[in-house]
């Protein structure tokens, strides 16, 4: 268990997989998409995913350089078996709004 979460440990990590599970992402889309992500922080987070596996950093030769990053087999398989704790979350907390008092 704690080499799991070792792996996805980090405020974005998870989002960033979700966001990638869909297509592949410039840099740019990715901080357009998550407003309190600063660039410095997307880029130590993306090499740390890229050093784990879990994602495919692509630079195009085109000017201006283009860098794309995408899920490996890796992180699709991760992001798979993160699937179940999402809708968990997502009942937990729809069960926490049905007992919160109305004001």
């Amino acid at each position: 268990m704690t080499a799991a979460i070792a792996v996805i440990d980090g405020k974005w990590k998870t989002t960033l997989l979700w966001l990638l599970e869909g297509r592949p992402h410039r840099p740019g889309e990715l901080r357009r998409r998550l407003p309190g992500l600063t660039e410095k922080v997307l880029t130590q987070t993306l090499r740390e995913m890229e050093a784990d596996g879990l994602v495919h950093r692509e630079v195009h030769d085109v000017r201006p350089l283009k860098t794309v990053y995408s899920l490996t087999v890796f992180g699709r398989e991760l992001s798979e078996a993160l699937a179940p704790v999402s809708d968990w979350g997502h009942r937990r907390l729809e069960k926490l709004s049905e007992t919160q008092p109305v004001s």
